[in-house]
């Protein structure tokens, strides 16, 4: 697979956002939040030998570089899969936080670690 073909996939997946993914994007956009600049759905690219390899993250800052990931409960399932997930991001020189999607009932809950996550790192 090629970058143009991956940025492809994040386009699509930008159209079928999940109601959570809705719900912090409009806070994260534009520069709403602490005045940083989020992506969302970004193509994390990297190299594995000669093979080039990738994930999407929901959201990633360049900035601080940091990812916040969305986990609804399909990630119950795929605890090993997340766990190398991470692993390559912090190989990356990258932090991620993990949300459950029902921790956005509390959008103000999940602001403040956000925001302490951001300030921590």
């Amino acid at each position: 697979m090629n970058k143009k073909q991956i940025i492809e996939i994040a386009r699509q997946l930008r159209k079928q956002q999940t109601p959570a993914e809705k719900k912090l994007w409009d806070v994260l956009r534009n520069r709403k939040f602490l005045g940083l600049k989020f992506l969302r759905q970004h193509p994390i690219i990297y190299g594995d030998g000669n093979k080039l390899r990738f994930f999407i993250a929901d959201f990633y800052c360049a900035e601080k570089k940091i990812i916040i990931e969305i986990d609804g409960k399909v990630h119950n399932y795929q605890k090993d899969r997340d766990q190398i997930r991470d692993s390559i991001t912090n190989s990356l020189g990258l932090k991620i936080l993990r949300i459950k999607n029902e921790e956005l009932t509390r959008l103000e809950l999940v602001l403040e670690k956000i925001e302490n996550f951001v300030k921590s790192n």
